[in-house]
């Protein structure tokens, strides 16, 4: 993080510190892509997304909000089936990142997803570890590496949209909670895209107590579309703004 920039980020309402929590959950992927060439798609085209197509959405998300102003910083942290990491941060590198080399970004963040999912697929080898790793991903910890970063930076005024997918891991309720309830006592709103057939209690959750936005989009051919328009206003946007709220929240423990 470039220091430099923080103190006109901690006083202007329009800056945003986005971080972005991004599902690469190899199985529901892989489902996905399936079911995306069965003939049951056919009639619902926009039903399913493959990663590879999410990622033309998500990828020029983060370069619009970098556009939108010149403060702004976005942070991409992947959750794997078995592990969490820093993917980007749009303040690595200084003035040179800066500058918004958009093909340069594009290509760091390909292939250190690539390392990624590499790396968490070695981590989930063996016997005891294949039946666990293929239900969920490792929500709790992306959360808490978003929120530990966030707090190395500010104290409030952030956000992090999560693109997910896979469905919630019920063995994570009380880590994921105690996320919720932190980003909560320090003011930090999360937004949750779901993309999968099932809504997320987790997120639905997450989104409701933060005082986020929770939406499940219906044509995911158009995702940048959504991404743009309700994920890309900041804070002092959202009070003159009639958002998406979900109609209803599960709050029964998983």
């Amino acid at each position: 993080m470039n220091s430099a920039s923080a103190p006109s980020k901690l006083y202007s309402n329009d800056v945003s510190l986005l971080v972005v929590l991004l599902d690469a959950n190899p199985f529901f992927w892989a489902s996905s892509a399936a079911a995306s060439g069965d003939s049951a798609s056919q009639h619902h085209p926009t039903a399913v997304l493959s990663f590879s197509k999410l990622l033309n959405h998500v990828i020029p998300f983060l370069s619009s909000l970098l556009l939108l102003n010149q403060f702004n910083q976005v942070v991409l942290i992947t959750t794997g089936v078995n592990s969490c990491s820093y993917i980007y941060d749009s303040e690595e590198g200084g003035a040179e990142s800066a500058t918004g080399k958009v093909p340069a970004a594009c290509s760091k963040i390909l292939l250190r997803l690539e390392e990624f999912l590499t790396k968490d697929r070695l981590l989930g080898k063996g016997p005891d570890k294949a039946v666990a790793s293929s239900v969920s991903s490792l929500l709790s910890g992306s959360l808490s590496l978003a929120l530990c970063y966030i707090q190395r930076i500010f104290r409030s005024g952030t956000r992090h949209p999560q693109p997910r997918g896979s469905p919630d891991g019920p063995e994570q309720y009380v880590a994921v909670m105690n996320a919720i309830f932190t980003a909560q006592r320090s003011m930090i709103p999360i937004d949750s895209c779901v993309m999968g057939v099932q809504h997320s209690a987790f997120l639905q959750q997450a989104s409701y107590i933060t005082g986020g936005v929770y939406l499940k989009p219906q044509h995911l051919d158009g995702l940048f579309q959504y991404l743009s328009s309700v994920f890309a206003t900041d804070l002092q946007s959202r009070s003159f703004l009639q958002l998406p709220r979900p109609a209803g929240v599960d709050f029964r423990a998983s």
